[in-house]
């Protein structure tokens, strides 16, 4: 469960801010690149801020 809401988050924030982009300012693309950034870190220490933030809220795997 908790899998599937974190990438349905990352997924989202990567469309509005490519949505942003294009109909406001292009440095809406900064936002984007920080998502995959932070997508990358995740695959590589296996620490995720987003999936720390769900388990105070209760969300377990």
């Amino acid at each position: 469960m908790k899998q599937r809401v974190v990438r349905a988050v990352a997924g989202t924030f990567i469309l509005i801010s490519l949505i942003l982009a294009i109909k406001v300012n292009i440095n809406w693309l900064w936002f984007t690149a920080f998502v995959g950034a932070n997508l990358l870190q995740s695959s590589i220490t296996k620490w995720c801020l987003l999936e720390v933030i769900l388990n105070k809220f209760g969300i377990k795997d």
